[in-house]
């Protein structure tokens, strides 16, 4: 009897042993367009609460990311997106590319900033939004004004002196064309926001495949003028960049960050702790440390060098309409503008 027990003891705990090993072993592959240096805090925030679920992250700017996934659909690789637009998974979400989930922190985010549907394909994290990096010291040098509206970068003054993001490659050059279209007029290329882009155009020197790289020009005085996002722009002045953060006048563009389990994934279960970690307050705080606007409220401390009424200045954003609207409004900017993008 004694034998037996004992044998259904190891047995057990054998089962147990094994279990426990396949749980240890279970990774997630997550697609994220985050900022390399905030993957890494957010990894390790997760893992304090799962240590037992391994991350492997694919990273790049949100329209590589988004054409990836799309590409993919038929044969699909990733279990979650992470930290890529709304906008994006809104697609995605027409595609039938996700699986609704309502993580466990759900009512806690406010319900402009995720998906309408119960339960919701995504949910967002943080907003990011536009934010116009400014060279002081090169200004100077070259007696370039400061601009304080949108309008003011198609003046002759800064010619050559203007990068910005591709909106093709970069959710944040998107999401700035879906705010010139919505502020200024989109009429199938045809409206003022088109007549706003071509007297942009005049004055830009480079179409970059990243948000981050216009405020890291601007930063080094490679240009004066880097169109860019609050994240970047804050992280590079409180670095002691000789740079003045703008943000103009009209409305400034955004979008979320945001949260969707892939469908496909063959680690249910573990996206779904994903999912409830990435909703958490724990998570907050740490998403509040980049931006000043969480999709849970009152948790971002206020950044140094942004204004506190953040929140009031952003443009009306249609989530559909970005979506809806994607294939059109990047072709008619391809079209238009390409010409001056960087090389890949």
């Amino acid at each position: 009897m004694r034998l037996s027990q004992l044998s259904k003891s190891l047995l057990l705990g054998g089962l147990l042993a094994i279990a426990a090993s396949a749980y240890a072993s279970t990774q997630l592959l997550v697609y994220t367009a985050l900022e390399t240096d905030q993957i890494k805090a957010y990894q390790e925030g997760f893992n304090k609460a799962y240590p037992d679920i391994e991350i492997k992250w694919v990273r790049d700017s949100t329209g590589v990311i988004t054409a990836k996934l799309l590409a993919e659909k038929a044969n699909p690789q990733a279990d979650a997106v992470m930290g890529v637009a709304a906008s994006s998974l809104a697609l995605l979400d027409k595609q039938g590319m996700l699986i609704p989930y309502a993580p466990l922190n759900l009512d806690a985010i406010m319900s402009q900033y995720r998906d309408k549907k119960n339960p919701p394909a995504w949910f967002g994290m943080d907003v990011w939004g536009a934010t116009v990096c400014f060279n002081t010291v090169e200004a100077q040098k070259k007696n370039i004004p400061k601009p304080q509206t949108w309008q003011d970068l198609t003046k002759p003054v800064y010619k050559g002196q203007v990068v910005m993001p591709n909106p093709a490659s970069s959710g944040t050059g998107y999401f700035d064309v879906i705010a010139w279209l919505t502020l200024f007029g989109d009429k199938d290329g045809k409206g003022g926001g088109w007549k706003f882009m071509d007297g942009l155009h005049d004055n830009i020197a480079q179409y970059t495949h990243s948000g981050s790289k216009p405020c890291n020009m601007a930063a080094s005085g490679e240009f004066v003028v880097g169109i860019s996002f609050e994240y970047r722009g804050n992280s590079n002045k409180a670095k002691g960049a000789p740079i003045d953060l703008i943000f103009p006048k009209e409305g400034l563009g955004w979008d979320l960050e945001a949260f969707a389990i892939h469908k496909g994934t063959k680690n249910l279960a573990a996206a779904q702790k994903l999912a409830d970690w990435a909703s958490s307050k724990d998570a907050m705080l740490l998403y509040g440390k980049n931006f000043a606007i969480t999709a849970q409220p009152g948790v971002a401390a206020p950044l140094a060098n942004i204004p506190k009424d953040y929140e009031a200045r952003l443009v009306k954003l249609d989530f559909n309409y970005a979506a809806e609207q994607r294939e059109r409004i990047l072709n008619e900017w391809t079209k238009r503008y390409n010409v001056k993008s960087e090389k890949r």
